[in-house]
């Protein structure tokens, strides 16, 4: 066995002084009253430590093709990365494009992950046609361990209309699924970008003209409209980027829906739309930041943090979508439109999370947004997002004293930056194990491919 010897461990039942004790790839013990080593038992001292159970990631994009270019992370550098930070296990899009069945989508993502991955892995599944084959083979997926499905409201190339996101949701209503959604007025975007680059506007300062609040609060509000038009369907609005948007989430709780839940990510709970302005030494910095939704006004910032620490935010995720900034991103130069969308934060979410919300979320915040939550809204709980005699042996010992600075220089997502260069961080994954293998340790890879398929119910 392996025990963890001395930390608090964060639990279902609040922060505990216990020894953990790991027997294969399962917890067997959470011990108040402590652990005796046995022969050939591996002892860590983890006193001064938060012991969590590793965190999960609920959006993110590796090894995809955005119908621009290859994400710069493979499966194998995505979940080295997340292992890094502390993060056990992600849930990525598969995506099936038009003219591929659900199940070939599911086997091509397999094809790209199984046998690479440090981390665990399981799979959402975008859904951008809606057909009878289609219909039927939700089934099919629910029963191959999909939960839980996307759809989008932008991207000509990937949107369904407002009447076949209500007969999906109808759907996965029966099939008791979730729907993740992509909220923007794609409508409106689309005429919003072909005006900006009419004025000249050609630089990353165009892309959040282009795609204002106004396009996200639409698009959430008509969702949810569907959702309680489909019977208080289950829906998870991803990514929510304003104070706009949020409101249109009130608006529909105080409706009485509750099947809503509500993700929001690390880089629009800390950075704004200044970026955009970024200049660097070659002139074109504020494409890091392209991503869509757009990074917004300080105001939104403020908004989004004082939801989250209100309890009205579920889950942080990050749509870890990565792209270089030299020879991916800069092909964009003379059209704001051509850079490929999306940003790196795989690694930094739990760091990024614990610094800049330090003194305001306290460690059983950080599990319930970061880990308990997203087992429970994707199927993975009990056997996961908690520290419990039985669960799966996915832990993370969190060092709060340690103190390091983030510098794309010495990240392991395989992109050119990251957009918390120079963050003085506060916190860090000092062992990270995944399926009882340690996996991380004080922010490096042991090189271990320890993840595994999560099918979830």
């Amino acid at each position: 066995m392996i025990i963890l010897k001395g930390g608090v461990c964060v639990t279902p039942e609040g922060l505990v002084r216990a020894d953990v004790a790991i027997d294969g790839d399962k917890i067997a013990r959470v011990a108040p009253e402590g652990v005796v080593p046995g022969e050939g038992d591996e002892v860590r001292d983890v006193s001064g430590c938060w012991v969590f159970p590793g965190f999960i990631d609920g959006h993110t994009h590796m090894q995809c093709w955005t119908g621009m270019d290859w994400t710069a992370d493979s499966f194998e550098t995505g979940t080295r990365a997340a292992v890094c930070g502390g993060t056990t296990t992600i849930v990525d899009y598969a995506t099936a494009d038009r003219g591929v069945t659900l199940p070939e989508a599911l086997d091509e993502w397999h094809r790209r992950a199984d046998g690479t991955c440090a981390g665990n892995y399981a799979f959402h599944m975008a859904v951008t046609e809606w057909n009878d084959r289609n219909r039927a083979d939700l089934r099919a997926m629910r029963d191959a361990g999909v939960t839980s499905f996307k759809t989008y409201l932008a991207y000509d190339h990937l949107r369904l209309t407002d009447a076949e996101t209500l007969e999906i949701m109808e759907a996965l209503r029966d099939l008791d699924g979730v729907l993740c959604v992509h909220c923007e007025n794609g409508d409106v975007v689309n005429a919003l970008q072909r005006r900006v680059l009419e004025q000249g506007i050609t630089g990353p300062e165009g892309h959040p003209l282009s795609r204002p609040a106004e396009a996200e609060a639409d698009a959430v509000s008509r969702l949810l409209y569907l959702a309680h038009l489909a019977g208080d369907a289950k829906v998870n609005v991803v990514h929510l980027s304003s104070a706009m948007g949020l409101e249109a989430v009130r608006a529909a709780k105080a409706r009485g829906q509750e099947n809503i839940f509500v993700e929001t990510c690390p880089q629009y709970l800390t950075l704004d739309d200044t970026r955009y302005l970024e200049q660097g030494e070659d002139g074109f910095a504020g494409a890091k930041y392209v991503m869509s939704p757009p990074l917004r006004k300080p105001s939104d910032v403020r908004a989004l943090r004082g939801a989250l620490l209100g309890g009205e935010i579920d889950t942080v995720a990050t749509d870890h979508c990565s792209f270089n900034l030299h020879g991916q991103k800069d092909r964009g130069r003379g059209a704001f439109t051509k850079i490929p969308n999306g940003g790196p934060g795989v690694e930094h979410r739990p760091v990024v999370m614990a610094t800049t919300f330090e003194g305001e979320l306290g460690p059983e915040d950080l599990c319930r947004l970061m880990s308990e939550n997203p087992a429970k809204l994707f199927g993975m709980w009990p056997e996961k997002g908690r520290l419990a005699a039985g669960a799966d042996a996915d832990v993370c010992v969190w060092d709060p004293s340690a103190r390091w600075t983030i510098e794309a220089a010495t990240q392991h997502q395989a992109v050119d930056y990251t957009p918390w260069e120079g963050f003085e961080a506060h916190g860090r994954a000092k062992l990270v194990y995944v399926n009882g293998v340690l996996a991380a340790e004080d922010g490096e890879p042991t090189g271990a491919v320890a993840g595994r398929y999560v099918p979830r119910h």
